[in-house]
């Protein structure tokens, strides 16, 4: 933000009393431009990606390339970041059987109630060094959070999951997922 004198500024001013219907109006015509846009993510095509970590461990990530190149990404501006920790010291970082198939049935949970028609979008995930991260591009905050604390709940004595929900109108986070 810059603070200036009338004098200097260089658009139209907007009188303080004036603001709120300002910043109504604006966000109106931001949700109109983007409001209905659905997304179906049944016939998109997936990359798994590997790499090597500087500890030597390997990572690999299966995203959503064609969501990754999706150009209405400002329509699902919030990115639900999901951390599952697990002991991966006897499988060079990553999970043993029975964790996998756990991971797979909190992570099916989470699609059961965030659908991708709903305004959800299963973006991908990454697992290496004892951890999985599952990003979900989302249209509000709100429900994921609700589903979220949910799950937690239920599998408190299963898993060691934490998640962050955070703005990122244009999945500038996500970016390093992308392939030519």
């Amino acid at each position: 933000m810059t603070v200036t004198s009338k004098e200097n500024a260089e658009k139209e001013l907007i009188p303080i009393e004036k603001l709120k219907d300002y910043l109504i109006w604006r966000e109106k015509e931001f949700i109109e431009k983007y409001h209905g846009i659905r997304y179906n993510t049944e016939n998109d095509n997936y990359t798994s990606l590997k790499a090597t970590l500087e500890n030597d461990l390997p990572l690999i990530a299966i995203v959503n390339s064609t969501l990754l190149n999706w150009d209405s990404k400002a329509s699902h501006p919030w990115i639900l970041k999901i951390k599952i920790k697990y002991d991966g010291s006897e499988n060079n970082g990553f999970p043993d059987e029975e964790t996998y198939q756990l991971m797979d049935l909190f992570e099916d949970k989470i699609s059961e109630e965030l659908k991708d028609y709903e305004g959800y979008l299963n973006v991908g995930r990454e697992t290496a060094d004892s951890e999985r991260f599952v990003f979900f591009a989302c249209n509000d905050f709100r429900k994921p959070s609700k589903v979220l604390n949910n799950l937690l709940k239920e599998f408190a004595d299963k898993l060691e999951v934490s998640f962050d929900i955070y703005k990122d109108k244009y999945w500038r986070s996500l970016e390093q997922y992308k392939t030519n």
